[in-house]
């Protein structure tokens, strides 16, 4: 840091707030700390009463903080994402759709063990908005040397992207809903509408509902029926309990699906299943789904529509976090709740 006039500026990096006050109107930052001074600067300057100023002059090996955050987050974006301009340092990355945030949580961390720099994101695997900030990075001092900034650069390189949206998928949804109760018209369905809003939320449509009775055979026919039809994916609602009369997970089974998971470590959430027929996947959804705003269909479904092939090592990881608190106002996603 040393003290220069005013006019032999241009180019330097100002140490200090430059304030301005226009009296009975206002009183704010006329050029903020970190400000590159620029030759049409220089009047500005003067007319403020500045002489001189405290500045930094970056050596050739040297970055300000706005161009190592410029740097930093050009290098670990990957598709889905916009870079906001340098406020104080910092830069975000902010979503471009509405979409499913992948981290690479590994190659984060690395980059947050290279002295001066900083790299936070929101959780990996979420849902998030169109123009949702869902990361942000700068570095700690207000100058930094090259081979820092050059060295996140080359962990991103190595596992690009580091930071990415992917958008959902466009799919046509078969429902099947279990239950004598409801195919006898005893009660009226509840799930089905809940599913159809859920599902028009992430871009889907619902092809059609089908009601059966607690029988495989009927199951079977019906998840089959619309696959043939074009269901791209195949939602089982009703009978996923361990009851004697609940045959859903028979029948996914007895349907051809390759079963990923019968069960899931998410409370609400825990007698959900995950199937394949061939590439159709098969969400058998528990009660739960229809009576709690957040649950096991929150933190699957997206995934799937994705384009995420979800392993069953995947559900057991869901098990840190998968505990809902039930608050009385949700505050789902912004909570803890699958984080």
């Amino acid at each position: 840091m040393k003290r220069v006039p005013v006019e032999e500026s241009v180019g330097m990096v100002l140490c200090h707030d430059i304030t301005r006050i226009v009296p009975g109107e206002s009183k704010g930052p006329a050029f903020q700390k970190g400000h590159v001074v620029r030759t049409e600067d220089v009047s500005a300057l003067l007319d403020l009463g500045k002489r001189s100023l405290y500045v930094l002059d970056l050596a050739p090996d040297e970055l300000h903080e706005n161009d190592a955050a410029r740097r930093i987050a050009s290098a670990a974006a990957g598709t889905g994402l916009t870079m906001t301009e340098p406020v104080e340092g910092k830069v975000n990355l902010l979503a471009d759709f509405y979409g499913l945030l992948k981290i690479d949580v590994a190659a984060l961390r690395r980059i947050n063990e290279i002295e001066d720099v900083i790299f936070s994101t929101l959780h990996t695997g979420q849902a998030v908005r169109r123009n949702q900030p869902v990361a942000g990075t700068r570095i700690i001092p207000l100058v930094t040397g090259k081979e820092k900034v050059e060295a996140v650069e080359a962990v991103c390189r190595s596992d690009f992207p580091v930071v990415e949206v992917r958008p959902f998928a466009s799919l046509t949804v078969g429902v099947v809903t279990t239950g004598s109760e409801v195919y006898h018209g005893r009660i009226e369905d509840r799930f089905g509408p809940v599913i159809q809003v859920k599902f028009a939320e992430l871009g889907s449509r619902v092809l059609r509902q089908e009601f059966v009775s607690d029988d495989i055979d009927m199951t079977v026919k019906a998840i089959r029926g619309l696959i043939d039809d074009g269901a791209q994916m195949i939602a089982v609602t009703g009978g996923m309990s361990v009851d004697p009369d609940d045959q859903t997970p028979a029948a996914i089974r007895a349907a051809g699906a390759e079963v990923v998971t019968y069960g899931a470590p998410v409370l609400p959430g825990a007698m959900f299943m995950l199937a394949y027929i061939g590439e159709v996947p098969v969400v058998g959804l528990p009660g739960c789904v229809m009576y709690y705003r957040a649950s096991i269909f929150d933190l699957v479904v997206p995934r799937l529509l994705a384009g995420e092939a979800v392993t069953r090592q995947d559900i057991a990881a869901m098990g840190h976090g998968g505990f809902c608190r039930s608050c009385a106002d949700c505050r789902f996603p912004n909570c803890s709740f699958g984080k």
